[in-house]
C-alpha cells in the first residue's frame, strides 16, 4: 500500500493511503511516491507486475484533487503493451498545470539479431495537460543504464532531466537532457567519469534548479573507490563546471540535492568508511566551498536503508529512510529526521 503524509507544524500528518494492490512490483531503488502539485494536487506512481518470471512491471499514475480522500482511476503514461520493465519515474508539475513524466523504458529490451537497434533500456517523457489528457509520448534516448532512478527539474528553457547514460562501450556516466520546444537535446555528459562498468550499479542522479542556474549530484567508482560528486551549470545544464567531492572517504551514492536562494546547494548521500554506513549532508558552492559535514544517522549499507530522500522547507532540512532497527532481518520501517541548514 502506498500512503503518505505531509509536515504540518513540528509534526506529522496522519497518514493517508493513496493506492492498493497485491500484484505490485517492490524494489528498494524504484519506489512509489506521491507529488503534490501547485493547486493541490495529487499525483502518485507504482509499479505493477505483469510477469513475475521476467520481472516485467507497468508504470501506473493516478491523481487527486481532494487531499487524497478519492483518487482517479489508475492509468499508464506508455502504451507499448509490452511485457517488459517501465519504472523508476519522476513525476514533476510544468508550466500551465501540466504534467511531465519521465521514465525508463523496456520495450526495446529484448535483442533480436536483425535488428541491431534492439536489446537497450530506453528513457521516455510523457505529458498531461490541465484535464489529464496525455500530450506526449516519446523517447528521449535510446540507449540508458538498465535500472539507475532519474531525476528531473524545470528551467526557463525548458524541462531538464538527469539520467545515466549507456554507451556501446559500457561507460556509464550521468548525462543531461534537455526539452526544447517538442523535442530533447542530444544527452550532455554532468561530470566526465569514464566510468566503464558491465551492469547497472542502480545509483542515479538528482537534480534541482531554480531560473536558469542548475545542480546535479551523482555516483561513480573511481580507483575501485565509490565517491559523490556534484557541479554547478549557470545555463539551464548546456554546460557545467568543475566536479565537487561531496563524500570524505568513500561513498555508497544514493545522493539527493537541492538549490538553495542563494545560489549555493545542499546535498546528502551515504558516506561509507571504516566499515560504516552514514547518511550525511553538507552545504557546497559554485566555486567548490564545503561546509563540514553533518551526520543524520547510522544507516544500513546494504538495501535495508532504500535510497534516502531528502526535503526542504525554508531552512529546515527534512530526510527519509528505511531502516530494520536494531534487530537484524527484522521488519523495514520508514524512518525521518529533521536538521537545518549548514
Amino acid at each position: 500500500m502506498l500512503k503518505f503524509a505531509e509536515r504540518t507544524g513540528s509534526g506529522w500528518s496522519a497518514p493517508i493511503a493513496a493506492a492498493s494492490g497485491d500484484d505490485w512490483f517492490l524494489s528498494y531503488a524504484d519506489v512509489p511516491s506521491v507529488t503534490r502539485l501547485g493547486d493541490g494536487t495529487l499525483v502518485a506512481q507504482w509499479l505493477q507486475t505483469i510477469d513475475p518470471v521476467t520481472e516485467a512491471y507497468n508504470l501506473r499514475l493516478s491523481y487527486s484533487k481532494d487531499g487524497g480522500k478519492t483518487w482517479a482511476p489508475s492509468f499508464l503514461p506508455h502504451n507499448d503493451g509490452t511485457r517488459s520493465q517501465h519504472g523508476f519515474a519522476s513525476v514533476i508539475e510544468l508550466p500551465g498545470g501540466s504534467v511531465g513524466v519521465v521514465w525508463l523504458d523496456g520495450r526495446n529490451s529484448e535483442y533480436f539479431e536483425n535488428d541491431p537497434t534492439s536489446g537497450t533500456m530506453t528513457l521516455r517523457y510523457a505529458a498531461y495537460d490541465a484535464s489529464w489528457k496525455q500530450t506526449s509520448d516519446v523517447e528521449i534516448d535510446h540507449n540508458v543504464c538498465e535500472c539507475c532512478p532519474t531525476s528531473v527539474a524545470v528551467t526557463p528553457d525548458g524541462l531538464l532531466t538527469a539520467y545515466r547514460d549507456r554507451t556501446p562501450d559500457e561507460i556509464r556516466d550521468i548525462v543531461v537532457s534537455r526539452l526544447e520546444g517538442s523535442k530533447w537535446t542530444p544527452s550532455t555528459i554532468v561530470g566526465k567519469d569514464d566510468w566503464m562498468i558491465e551492469f547497472c550499479p542502480v545509483n542515479g542522479p538528482s537534480i534541482a534548479a531554480s531560473g536558469r542556474n542548475v545542480v546535479a549530484a551523482w555516483f561513480t567508482v573511481k580507483n575501485d573507490l565509490g565517491q559523490s560528486y556534484a557541479a554547478f551549470s549557470s545555463d539551464s545544464g548546456r554546460t557545467w563546471g568543475m566536479p565537487i567531492r561531496l563524500d570524505d572517504g568513500g561513498s555508497l551514492g544514493r545522493v539527493d540535492i537541492d538549490l538553495l536562494d542563494d545560489g549555493s546547494a545542499v546535498a546528502s548521500w551515504v558516506e561509507y568508511a571504516g566499515g560504516r554506513s552514514e547518511l550525511r549532508f553538507r552545504r557546497i558552492d559554485a566555486s567548490g566551498a564545503r561546509s563540514g559535514p553533518i551526520v543524520v544517522a547510522p544507516v544500513s549499507g546494504g538495501r535495508a536503508s532504500g535510497y534516502p530522500r531528502m526535503a526542504r522547507r525554508d531552512n529546515e532540512l527534512i530526510f527519509a529512510w528505511t531502516d530494520t532497527g536494531t534487530e537484524e532481518g527484522g521488519q523495514l520501517q520508514l524512518q525521518t529526521a529533521v536538521g537545518e541548514l549548514p
